[in-house]
């Protein structure tokens, strides 16, 4: 493990001596085997979870989450820690973040600075929540192929930074076993053709509920889902919570929405 004062770790420092591919062969190897031992022996529906655990060992990162891209909101499934779950929530409620950019331009986004300068700049409003969280720097990198992004592993470090040729090389091997895992989870038998997937069954439950009370808003103000969703996320960006807490308010009718 190398030092915290690396100077490959300062924004915009030195990258160090150029790596070969063979380096970087090497260095795949490395991880895939921390994967497969981080992996081995668990249940399929806990592999998303220990492969953010995974790659938290693997990179100079405090923690990481995954997420699936779904009309309106992303379906966070795991998070390696209770402070990476609150940042995919902070991203899921504002409706941007590099999450979200990433989603959009199915290619990595590395936010290096959130604390200043053009990273801060481009989302603002995330940026200092997400510092507020202890969180400096956030690395996205887009889940399915070149043509099709499902989701994000989303990676958050507590101090500015870029990352290495080699640790980005790292980073997307975690995220395509991410995809392949997703992808590999069971199928319930009993699919119907519905727009949820009954095989995130157990793992998107906050999803559930963020839908839950959008139905219920929908009901009070006489609104499609778009519109309940957008008032959601605007009550929870007002009060200073995320989209879920505001959510879990309205169903145990806590919070009630009135018309205009």
């Amino acid at each position: 493990m190398r030092p915290r004062d690396d100077p490959r770790d300062a924004p915009g420092g030195d990258p160090g001596p150029r790596r070969t591919g063979g380096d970087l062969d090497l260095d795949g190897i490395r991880a895939a085997d921390a994967i497969v031992r981080g992996v081995r022996g668990v249940e399929p529906g806990e592999v998303p979870g220990r492969l953010c655990e995974v790659a938290v060992e693997l990179l100079p990162v405090v923690g990481a989450s995954v997420s699936l891209r779904s009309e309106g909101m992303p379906v966070q499934l795991s998070a390696s820690s209770a402070q990476a779950a609150r940042l995919a929530q902070i991203q899921a409620t504002l409706g941007d973040g590099p999450c979200q950019s990433a989603l959009h331009d199915a290619a990595p986004v590395l936010a290096c600075d959130l604390t200043t300068g053009r990273d801060a700049g481009r989302w603002p409003v995330f940026a200092q929540q997400a510092t507020e969280a202890g969180v400096r720097a956030v690395y996205a990198m887009p889940l399915g192929s070149d043509s099709v992004c499902v989701g994000t592993l989303d990676l958050y470090r507590d101090r500015p930074g870029g990352l290495t040729d080699r640790q980005l090389h790292v980073a997307r091997l975690v995220a395509g076993v991410m995809t392949v895992a997703l992808m590999a989870l069971p199928r319930g038998a009993e699919a119907e053709p519905r727009d949820e997937e009954p095989w995130l069954s157990g793992l998107a439950a906050d999803h559930d509920e963020v839908y839950q009370a959008v139905g219920m808003i929908m009901a009070q103000l006489g609104v499609d889902a778009d519109d309940a969703l957008a008032r959601l996320r605007a009550d929870a960006f007002a009060r200073g919570c995320t989209a879920l807490d505001a959510a879990r308010e309205v169903i145990a009718h806590r919070r009630r929405f009135e018309r205009y």
